[in-house]
C-alpha cells in the first residue's frame, strides 16, 4: 500500500538532483551528503511511493519517473517563489515537433488545458513529416511513429491504436456489401489505399486472407490524408481507431468490419538524453501522457 505521508524533501531533492545530474557522486556533492546517503534516500522515496523512478544503470528515467520529476520540479519552483520576488518573466519556452493528424485530432482538442494550466509554458508546434522512425533534429520534444525502440532518443509510448478497414458510405454502396472484408474476394474487389506508415498485411494476417500486400495504387505518406482520400471515394482505408474517429463520427467513413485488429506502430513521444532535466519538457511529455488516458 502506497503510504499517505508526504515525501521528505531530503528525498524529493535527492531524486531531482541525480535525475538532473545523472550521477549519484554528483549529487551527493551538491547536497553536500554522502553517495550511500543519496542512495538511501532515493530508494526510502521509490519505496514510500511504490515507484521506481530509474529505468538503467545510466540512470535514464523510467515513466513513472518521468512523470513524477515533473511534479517535484513543479513544486520545488513553487517553493523557490518568495512572495514579492517573483522575476519579471517566467516563461519557458518549448519547441515540440508534430504530425498533422495526431496534432489536429489528438493534441490540439486538449491543448487548451494545457494552456490554462501551465501558462508560463510558451508552446512552439512545428509540423514534421510522419515517416516512421523518424528524428527533428530542433524540436526539445518529438513526435514519432513507429515500433521502437529508438536507441538514439530516450522516449515514452504515447499512444497504441487499433486498425479495421473502412470507405465512404459511397463508396461502399457501390462495391459492397462486405460481410466482415475478410475474404480474398471482398478484398479483390476494391482499390486498396497504401500508406508506408501501416502496411496492410496487418489485417491480411490477422483475418487470415492470403493476398500478398498491393504494390500499386494510390499512396499517402499521413495517415489524415489517406482517411480524406478514402472519404473522397478514392478506395478502402487500413483506419486507425482511435485517430480516425472523427470521420466516422461526422460520417464521412464508415467500417466494413466490426473486427479490429492491434496496430504494430504506436505513437512516441522522444527526446535527447538530458532533455527531462528542463522543467517544461517533464511537465509536458506527464501531461500528454494523461491527457491521452482520459
Amino acid at each position: 500500500m502506497v503510504s499517505t505521508r508526504l515525501p521528505s524533501t531530503q528525498g524529493l531533492l535527492a531524486f531531482e538532483a541525480v535525475a538532473r545530474l545523472r550521477s549519484v557522486n554528483l549529487a551527493a556533492e551538491e547536497l553536500s551528503v554522502t553517495p550511500s546517503a543519496v542512495s538511501h534516500r532515493i530508494r526510502q522515496l521509490e519505496l514510500q511511493l511504490a515507484l521506481k523512478f530509474f529505468a538503467g544503470n545510466d540512470f535514464s528515467l523510467s515513466a513513472d519517473g518521468v512523470a513524477y520529476l515533473a511534479r517535484v520540479r513543479e513544486a520545488i519552483a513553487a517553493l523557490q517563489q518568495v512572495p514579492g520576488r517573483e522575476p519579471e518573466s517566467q516563461i519557458r519556452r518549448l519547441r515540440v515537433a508534430v504530425t498533422p493528424t495526431f496534432s489536429r485530432q489528438m493534441l490540439l482538442p486538449r491543448l487548451a488545458q494545457f494552456r490554462d494550466t501551465y501558462p508560463n509554458i510558451e508552446l512552439m508546434l512545428q509540423v514534421t513529416m510522419p515517416v516512421r522512425n523518424m528524428t527533428a533534429e530542433e524540436a526539445d520534444l518529438e513526435l514519432r511513429f513507429g515500433t521502437g525502440p529508438f536507441h538514439d532518443r530516450e522516449f515514452c509510448q504515447l499512444l497504441a491504436d487499433e486498425v479495421s478497414p473502412a470507405c465512404s458510405p459511397a463508396y461502399l454502396q457501390r462495391h459492397g456489401p462486405f460481410d466482415g472484408f475478410a475474404t480474398d474476394e471482398e478484398v479483390s474487389r476494391v482499390q486498396l489505399l497504401r500508406t508506408p506508415l501501416e502496411a496492410w498485411r496487418t489485417w491480411f494476417k490477422a483475418r487470415g486472407i492470403g493476398l500478398p500486400e498491393p504494390a500499386t495504387g494510390h499512396q499517402f505518406n499521413d495517415l489524415g490524408l489517406a482517411l480524406d482520400a478514402a472519404a473522397e471515394d478514392f478506395g478502402v482505408v487500413l483506419m486507425h481507431l482511435k485517430l480516425g474517429s472523427a470521420w466516422l463520427e461526422n460520417g464521412r467513413l464508415v467500417r466494413l468490419s466490426a473486427e479490429s485488429v492491434p496496430s504494430p506502430n504506436a505513437y512516441f513521444l522522444c527526446w535527447r538524453p538530458g532533455a527531462m532535466e528542463r522543467w517544461e519538457c517533464a511537465t509536458f511529455v506527464e501531461w500528454l501522457r494523461q491527457a491521452l488516458r482520459d
